[in-house]
């Protein structure tokens, strides 16, 4: 039996390890992790319509509605209603949203990168088996 503190302890600590520089980045432009969140499953997925995003992040609609109009009022991101259904909001990411998103997403990869360089695959294989599993337990917002 692993000690339960132990691990969560170290899960804290490499969770504020793997924001910190992103939530730099954020902060200069005055935004948050939520913003982060957002731009991150925009950016996968251009066109992810709001009903999908919220699915992406287990939230209601009222918790997104205002980072999505800091994004779209910094001109980050901009919202197209859907051509095979007009009540259908799809969102995408500007050039500026774009070029935001790849610093935090290359922040990110780097920091898995330098982590992952001292572990072999089958620890890696290990880590991402647990990160899957705790996924599946996820419950909405």
């Amino acid at each position: 039996m692993h000690d339960h503190r132990i691990a969560m302890e170290a899960f804290f600590h490499a969770y504020m390890a793997f924001t910190a520089k992103p939530d730099e980045i954020l902060a200069e432009r005055g935004l948050a992790r939520v913003h982060h969140r957002i731009l991150f499953f925009i950016g996968h997925y251009p066109g992810l319509s709001v009903k999908d995003l919220l699915g992406h992040l287990c939230v209601t609609k009222q918790a997104v509605n205002t980072p999505l109009r800091q994004l779209t009022g910094l001109g980050l991101m901009t919202s197209q209603t859907a051509w095979h259904d007009k009540r259908v909001k799809q969102l995408f990411l500007t050039e500026a949203g774009k070029t935001l998103e790849a610093s935090l997403y290359g922040a990110q990869v780097d920091f898995l990168e330098r982590s992952f360089k001292d572990c072999d695959p089958r620890q890696v294989e290990g880590w991402l088996a647990v990160n899957r599993s705790m996924a599946r337990d996820r419950q909405p917002g």
